[in-house]
């Protein structure tokens, strides 16, 4: 198959996650997200800025790079399939939704992870 240069603007990938639930359990939780195709240069700032973030923490120091996984992921997401409501009804995307559905711990984090998962080519389970 021949390699097309001109890629689409995203493309969508499945974001896991385990929230905590009553009696010490966690519940996995699954949606599509739509992940903005960055260039190139653009991820390795993000790399870049992560890295010194961690290697701050380790020192103890802090960093003024104003980078968090909330803003990375806000970056990252453009859409979804699979989030629904209480009642179950799909849930439409909106920036005012996205700012609600990375407010919840760990989604944020799941959904970088996912991003990075898939431009390493990891396969996803099942």
């Amino acid at each position: 198959m021949a390699f097309v240069l001109k890629q689409s603007n995203s493309y969508k990938w499945p974001v896991s996650f385990k929230l905590p639930v009553d009696g010490g359990k966690f519940e996995k939780q699954t949606f599509d997200a739509e992940f903005k195709r960055l260039p190139q240069a653009r991820i390795n700032e993000i790399q870049t800025d992560v890295q010194t973030r961690i290697k701050a923490a380790e020192r103890n120091e802090l960093v003024d790079n104003n980078i968090t996984d909330i803003s990375i992921a806000n970056e990252l997401i453009i859409g979804w399939e699979g989030v629904v409501d209480s009642d179950g009804d799909a849930v439409t995307f909106s920036e005012a939704v996205k700012q609600q559905l990375l407010d919840i711990p760990t989604v944020a984090s799941a959904i970088i992870v996912a991003y990075f998962e898939s431009l390493a080519g990891v396969k996803t389970k099942n």
